[in-house]
């Protein structure tokens, strides 16, 4: 942890203080924060199990949330299943936490467009939370959201939470569904709904990687700035530390020298994208 006696291969435990389903397959974890610990939006932690391994995942609460760490953990594998069925009161071991996460510092007076696919609201909620608690010190908000289905959607209460809080949130989904009266479409369909001060707005981008090039190719017609473009690469981490070599691209190490990158930093590595 950050400020704590700790090695950085060492994991400490932690007891889990609220668990509560929030889809099908997402399940959000709380605990309270260990001694020192400090982060920022964008940022992971590696999260395992005795017997079971680890993984990263990305911290899901704002920074000045002081009272409680959450991770919101999608059921895909042997580790998230079983974690999937811990308990309030049971224990999660963490190490970390890693990574260069987004400098919201550094976008005061700015527009912020956030484009999230699926479970990639997961640690931009993080960013968003921070944000909205600083409202006043930004400009435009905006949210474009998109999601195979209805019952994929995450947060749903936040979002319309978000929305009075001065955030335009919009969403879609991928195909028509019973019910559903919103946007259909991937969510570079609603990009063109949007205005865009291109020399105010910094963009935050997390979702599936497939996604990722088409909603930079939707960008380039608004003439957003590359170092104005962030994305996080975090689906290709895998020790957290560098060392496995998993995230590596070419001569970058994700988990080291990201997640959180500009597109003008990765521009040149066609792997990242």
């Amino acid at each position: 942890m950050q400020g704590a006696d700790t090695h950085p291969y060492m994991p400490v435990p932690v007891r889990l203080e609220h668990v509560e389903r929030v889809t099908e397959k997402e399940t959000l974890f709380a605990f309270l924060p260990p001694r020192g610990f400090a982060f920022s939006p964008g940022q992971f932690l590696m999260v395992g199990l005795p017997g079971y391994g680890e993984a990263p995942i990305s911290i899901s609460s704002p920074p000045s949330q002081k009272e409680r760490i959450e991770l919101c953990i999608r059921r895909v594998g042997s580790l998230t299943t079983t974690l999937h069925r811990l308990n309030r009161g049971d224990t999660l071991w963490i190490r970390g936490p890693f990574g260069r996460g987004f400098p919201a510092e550094k976008w005061l007076n700015r527009d912020i467009l956030f484009i999230a696919g699926g479970i990639g609201l997961v640690p931009l909620r993080s960013l968003i939370k921070e944000v909205l608690k600083r409202r006043n010190d930004y400009h435009n908000l905006t949210l474009l959201y998109g999601v195979k289905s209805p019952q994929e959607i995450l947060f749903r209460e936040e979002l319309k939470m978000w929305q009075k809080e001065g955030m335009d949130v919009r969403l879609t989904i991928d195909r028509p569904y019973p019910g559903w009266k919103g946007n259909v479409g991937v969510v570079t369909t609603l990009i063109p709904q949007v205005e865009i001060d291109e020399k105010r707005t910094v963009c935050c981008i997390v979702g599936p990687p497939v996604m990722y090039k088409y909603v930079i190719l939707s960008l380039g017609n608004r003439s957003i700035r590359g170092e104005d473009i962030y994305l996080s690469l975090e689906r290709k981490m895998k020790c957290g530390m560098g060392k496995c070599g998993h995230c590596q691209i070419n001569s970058i190490y994700t988990c080291e020298e990201g997640p959180v990158f500009t597109l003008q930093e990765i521009r040149h590595l066609p792997e990242a994208i």
